[in-house]
């Protein structure tokens, strides 16, 4: 059963890596780099700030903590863990697949990239959904970012979707910890 899925995923990869075009290589690779957020970033800083000033550093550990533990987890742990070579390493993908010159590490499962995204984008929405409009737009970066790793040659669909889903429980985890600890705190004050 395992090497099946590992089948699938790797027959999915050629076939969503081979819809390239020159000139949308570096555009692809730009959408990988976190500088090219900076703008997003500093707006959801400035909105979050806006919503609630006393409160905002809640939100701003939360995120911290969300990517902290999903980078980790999935870089420091899965991928020496199982050692499942990326994709532009791997060589019998050489002449098959489209790299655009740079790999990365050796290992790819599973996407941090995915995870800390789908981290931010799920507690964000979580902690600030009711109160930011247009908030669930942070899945549209995480899958556009998450996509362009597979574009790129640096990860196999199944990294992504798993990469994607434990951010996305890291960030549930980091909040209903900040939920809990702020609700002690603020019991333990009362008292």
């Amino acid at each position: 059963m395992i090497e099946t899925l590992k089948t699938w995923d790797e027959e999915l990869f050629l076939w969503l890596n081979s819809f390239h075009f020159d000139w949308l290589d570096p555009v692809m690779f730009q959408l990988t780099q976190t500088i090219t957020w900076t703008p997003l970033f500093l707006f959801l800083i400035y909105k979050i700030y806006k919503v609630n000033p006393k409160n905002s550093w809640w939100v701003f550990g939360g995120i911290m903590l969300s990517i902290l533990i999903a980078d980790q987890f999935t870089s420091g742990f899965l991928k020496p863990l199982m050692e499942r070579l990326r994709p532009c390493h791997d060589p019998r993908w050489e002449g098959q697949m489209h790299n655009y010159g740079r790999c990365g590490g050796l290992y790819g499962f599973v996407s941090s990239h995915a995870a800390n995204t789908f981290a931010v984008a799920t507690f964000l929405n979580l902690k600030l959904g009711k109160q930011i409009k247009h908030l669930k737009w942070m899945f549209l970066y995480a899958i556009v970012v998450s996509y362009t790793r597979i574009y790129l040659g640096v990860h196999y669909p199944f990294d992504i979707v798993l990469g994607a889903t434990i951010g996305v429980i890291v960030a549930f985890l980091v909040w209903f910890f900040i939920v809990f600890v702020k609700r002690e705190l603020v019991k333990s004050v009362l008292k």
